[in-house]
């Protein structure tokens, strides 16, 4: 028993010794992955002038890009969940490289689609596997760790509309092939990654930490948590993608902007975004999910009613409060629907990170059309009532697998 103790102990410690490392390798190529996926819509003013696109094509391409990503990641993160592929890594981002590549040197909207589509399948193999990861490093704090690797996610995407505006609206779509160094830089680090993740799978089967049993909950229960959690994440995407794919149009429409000054405060918009991913893991793991779920959803609201009514200068502002406060939803989601379903880390991260991708897929093709029927202005002013859906987390259970849960 003492010796069975013994080496239980060790495989903590060895956990311990290599959460930090391992979260922040993991959440830094989560960084360069989203990089490379955030330069697509960022150059959508570009190609939307010099292949004579309509809003609706605009919608196509991300719809491309993130159904793509939606329909394989359930299913990767179902098949590593009965078998892990440490390796699937960097396999997934060479997939985005070849895309980048070809969104380089696309000719034609078909050629585009195509290209979108390809990093669409790297981001499906390399999300489900990495939030594994994640939570293996995290020694417990899965809030945390979910956080710390989300918020490497949306940095990178903040920084594509950035590197847009410096990079590629100067040199033209051509020089998007000098970021494929991002994402060989990151198969290198996934690469190593790997190592870690199937020696840690090794030392885990050897000596296999204490099972925790999950809250019991009635199967209906679960369902009908996962249906609000997947109405909740509706909310959320569809109102960001709004931004993600529009904002800098509804900046030019409405305040008569240049592109590039567009594209600097959709990078403001991306990096509140990005902070405001990190703050809601770790109040998960301390104050409870459902409660950073309840403010991160329905408390954003007033911010987004008032939006469309105010000036540039607000506009800005705003955007800022919306990014931080809605971007905290995600992690305590994503933790709180892994709780519900435990042992399936894999097919739970992949379903909800297929569904963000889908469901922003098919909304910024459906916003596209709207807009070509309506005007850009006024998708904004519909998106504004999305998060009043945030009112079904009161029908949620508490269901907490960490500190909160002793609370």
């Amino acid at each position: 028993m003492h010796k069975e103790q013994s080496s239980i102990s060790q495989v903590r410690q060895t956990a311990k010794q290599t959460v930090m490392p391992v979260l922040l390798a993991i959440s830094f190529c989560h960084l360069l992955n989203d990089t490379i996926q955030s330069l697509i819509p960022a150059i959508y003013p570009m190609v939307k002038e010099s292949f004579h696109l309509s809003f609706a094509q605009i919608g196509l391409i991300t719809f491309t890009f993130q159904c793509t990503a939606s329909l394989l990641q359930p299913w990767v993160g179902f098949y590593t969940d009965r078998n892990p592929r440490p390796y699937s890594l960097a396999t997934g981002t060479m997939v985005t490289l070849a895309g980048l590549v070809l969104l380089a040197f696309a000719r034609n909207f078909a050629f585009l689609l195509f290209a979108a589509g390809l990093v669409g399948i790297g981001s499906a193999v390399f999300h489900p596997e990495s939030s594994r990861v994640a939570r293996l490093a995290s020694g417990g704090r899965h809030g945390f760790a979910q956080s710390l690797f989300q918020v490497g996610g949306n940095a990178g995407s903040s920084f594509g509309p950035l590197l847009a505006a410096l990079v590629i609206t100067r040199n033209g779509q051509s020089s998007i092939l000098w970021f494929s160094v991002l994402a060989l830089a990151a198969v290198v680090i996934l690469f190593n990654i790997g190592h870690w993740y199937k020696n840690h799978l090794s030392e885990l089967k050897k000596n296999p930490p204490p099972h925790h049993e999950a809250p019991a909950l009635p199967r209906r229960t679960v369902y009908v948590s996962l249906g609000i959690l997947i109405a909740l994440v509706f909310s959320k995407y569809i109102y960001l993608v709004s931004l993600t794919s529009y904002y800098t149009f509804y900046l030019i429409t409405r305040f008569h902007v240049s592109v590039a000054a567009s594209q600097m405060y959709l990078f403001f918009f991306l990096g509140a975004v990005a902070a405001g991913t990190y703050f809601g893991g770790p109040a998960g793991d301390r104050f409870g999910r459902k409660y950073v779920i309840w403010i991160s959803i329905l408390g954003v609201a007033p911010f987004t009613l008032l939006l469309p009514h105010v000036n540039l200068f607000g506009t800005a502002a705003l955007t800022v409060i919306i990014g931080v406060i809605l971007a905290s939803a995600f992690p305590a989601i994503l933790v709180y629907a892994q709780d519900l379903l435990p042992g399936n880390v894999g097919m739970i991260s992949g379903l909800f990170f297929g569904l963000a991708f889908g469901i922003a897929g098919v909304g910024s093709a459906l916003l596209g059309e709207l807009a070509d029927h309506t005007s850009i202005i006024f998708v904004f002013h519909l998106c504004a009532f999305l998060p009043l859906i945030g009112f079904l987390t009161a029908f949620l259970p508490h269901v907490e697998s960490g500190q909160a849960a002793r609370r």
